[in-house]
């Protein structure tokens, strides 16, 4: 969903991790054990540029529902643009905000979440979000100019975004707005093919999530002992140019935070040679 000018612009101005063309970045919520501040040193550790900001480095640690809410709302918008501008003096480029709209969402707190994004200087939002609640979101994302990925995982049930057909409903009727962040280790632990997918689907997916699970519903694994074509899925970006941020997402059981995304960010450089 990068636009071939942002491509241009961004890449002028020496902001992007690339390997053989291809954009390599992480979700920040691979450093979920540490603060923010810790998390850019991670990025800058490790040589990874873009950043999928995962809305737990934003908000207040162990908050009611009705806490978050109202922090959600009252928060002053001068606070995400000094984490925009934090990330910015880190040589960091912030491509998305995740923001997991749901049905407990209101319409305050949604509007509240394109707000937000706005102060932070992105296009893009990410949302574990429902099935359902995309039409909710739509009429918002049109407002706003702002494009939400719907993220899946792997459990198949009803409301929830795991299958080709969950996107399909979410994404019928709506605007352009309504687009895709595909789970690659999700979406294959779930059954499906996540190369066929990317390649039928690429222009309505903003971000991949790249993490590498055992098939059937198997457990997250160190990148490379799963089954998840993580190389096929990097290689077709390289091969059809793709504009699309592939985002280490780092969940499975390891030692030290920064080591192992380091270990996901060279498989994946290895994947690519």
């Amino acid at each position: 969903m990068l636009t071939r000018r942002d491509f241009v612009m961004f890449s002028a101005a020496g902001m992007i991790s690339k390997v053989d063309g291809v954009m390599l970045g992480a979700q920040s919520y691979s450093f979920r054990d540490r603060s923010l501040d810790e998390a850019i040193k991670g990025y800058q550790d490790v040589g990874l540029t873009w950043v999928e900001l995962y809305s737990g480095h934003l908000e207040p640690k162990g908050a009611t529902r009705e806490q978050l809410r109202d922090w959600r709302k009252k928060t002053p918008l001068t606070f995400f643009k000094e984490v925009r501008g934090k990330l910015k003096s880190a040589g960091l480029k912030l491509y998305a905000l995740n923001y997991s709209f749901r049905e407990d969402f209101d319409d305050e707190e949604i509007a509240r979440g394109f707000d937000i994004a706005k102060a932070l200087g992105v296009k893009y939002i990410t949302a574990s979000s429902n099935v359902s609640t995309a039409k909710r979101i739509d009429p918002f994302a049109r407002k706003a100019g702002i494009y939400v990925g719907m993220h899946n995982h792997s459990r198949i049930v009803a409301n929830e975004f795991a299958t080709p057909d969950d996107f399909s409903k979410a994404m019928a009727g709506m605007s352009k707005y309504i687009i895709i962040n595909l789970d690659i280790g999700h979406f294959f632990a779930a059954g499906f093919d996540p190369v066929a997918f990317l390649d039928q689907h690429h222009a309505q997916i903003c971000t991949i999530h790249i993490k590498d699970r055992k098939k059937n519903q198997g457990e997250n694994m160190p990148f490379g002992q799963g089954d998840t074509p993580i190389k096929e899925v990097l290689q077709l970006l390289k091969t059809k140019r793709y504009p699309i941020p592939a985002m280490i997402e780092y969940e499975y059981k390891g030692a030290d935070t920064v080591a192992e995304v380091r270990k996901c960010f060279e498989f994946c450089k290895q994947a690519l040679a």
